[in-house]
């Protein structure tokens, strides 16, 4: 029966686009008059329109009097509220303050060298040792000098007390006490610059400089390079657009692509500069390192968490379609009183962020509508449909 209808229409739409109408398109063809062309074309458009308009009239017939139709076949899901995390994707590198090269304070040369590449010492151990030029025997001299004064100043504050001898006296002998005491400090500050030691505790990277070279304080003279391992972080540049939701404390998942290994922390800090040749902010992250795998400028993958909702509905974004106006929608299911048939309607819904292969749908959708999955393309508005499968779960 449907057969035989559509052939009727056939036969309807070839007698009115025919022979005639065909004679008259090639008539105005022919007279090269724009406006006539124009009001033709109209005119022909105004018909197929009321042509299609009765085409769907009489497959909503067929539907409803023919029992043989065939449904549209579909599968269905069944959307619910679910916490939803929404991660902003980085690349970044690992960085640390303590990773510095260590510079002589005085020129001389380096008498000895106590460590090696790769040794881990501690803040202020001893790692090499310049010569000193005769200071120290200097400073023995002059830590004589100081004990001389000191006797003389103490014999001297005796005599004082017991109001024997003048003030004078006194007051020199003081004088001169202080005097040897600063100096003697000056020079021991002095014959400490001939120590080179460690800034604090780590491992030397790299004896740059060996024993028996000449140093000198300045650019270009480096004697080691010291690390920390153990307090590293990831800096990520993060987009300005990003700057009310990328906060400290927010959760981050770092991935070392390298080790193949992935860590959470949480943003420790936030630049407050945003940087004018690229919009956007510093941000600090925080990385264990139990194992010592995790180098200096080691490139990683940031997720930094910058949205969350605990009651999101989510959709596969597949589902999803866009009319002319840009609107986007999806078909749902609705009960036609029968079991075995339901009808499609659709639903324009407004979306949210997006995470993999499922959107979050913001507005649109309720608990427990179940939408078209599978068959979704070759739907209706208000169409009979037969559901094959309907599943009741989406994973995040």
């Amino acid at each position: 029966m449907k057969k035989i209808l559509q052939l009727s229409i056939l036969g309807i739409l070839i007698a009115s686009c025919g022979s005639g109408a065909g004679d008259s398109v090639a008539s105005v063809l022919e007279g090269k008059d724009v406006e006539a062309i124009r009001a033709k074309r109209t005119s022909i458009n105004q018909e197929l329109k009321a042509l299609e308009n009765q085409v769907k009239l009489l497959d909503s017939a067929i539907a409803e009097l023919d029992d043989n139709a065939k449904l549209p076949l579909v599968s269905t899901l069944k959307v619910a509220s679910q916490e939803f995390n929404h991660y902003l994707e980085l690349q970044g590198d690992v960085m640390t303050d303590q990773n510095v090269l260590v510079y002589p304070e005085m020129a001389g040369t380096l008498t000895r060298v106590y460590v090696k590449d790769g040794q881990r010492v501690s803040k202020g151990q001893l790692l090499a040792s310049i010569d000193d030029g005769g200071l120290s025997s200097q400073l023995a001299q002059m830590k004589t000098q100081l004990d001389l004064a000191k006797t003389t100043f103490e014999r001297q504050k005796r005599l004082w007390d017991q109001n024997i001898g003048s003030e004078i006296q006194f007051l020199q002998a003081k004088t001169q006490y202080e005097a040897q005491e600063s100096a003697v400090k000056q020079m021991e500050s002095q014959l400490g610059k001939s120590s080179i030691r460690a800034p604090f505790s780590g491992i030397v990277d790299d004896v740059i400089k060996d024993q028996g070279t000449v140093v000198s304080p300045g650019p270009g003279s480096e004697v080691f390079r010291i690390v920390n391992l153990s307090n590293m972080y990831v800096e990520v540049e993060v987009p300005e657009a990003h700057l009310a939701n990328v906060t400290p404390g927010k959760s981050v998942e770092v991935f070392f692509p390298v080790l193949g290994e992935t860590v959470t922390s949480k943003v420790r800090q936030t630049g407050n500069f945003i940087n004018p040749g690229n919009r956007s902010f510093s941000v600090e992250i925080p990385v264990p390192n139990k194992n010592g795998k995790v180098k200096p400028n080691l490139t990683v993958i940031a997720k930094i968490n910058d949205y969350s909702n605990e009651e999101a509905i989510l959709i596969p974004q597949s589902v999803v379609s866009e009319n002319a106006t840009g609107e986007q929608y999806v078909y749902v299911t609705e009960e036609n009183g029968s079991e075995s048939e339901l009808i499609s309607k659709k639903k324009i819904i407004e979306l949210g962020k997006t995470q993999g292969d499922l959107v979050e749908v913001v507005s649109g959708l309720s608990n427990g509508d179940n939408i078209i999955v599978e068959g979704a393309r070759s739907v209706r508005d208000n169409q009979l449909v037969k559901v094959l499968n309907s599943e009741t779960t989406m994973n995040n």
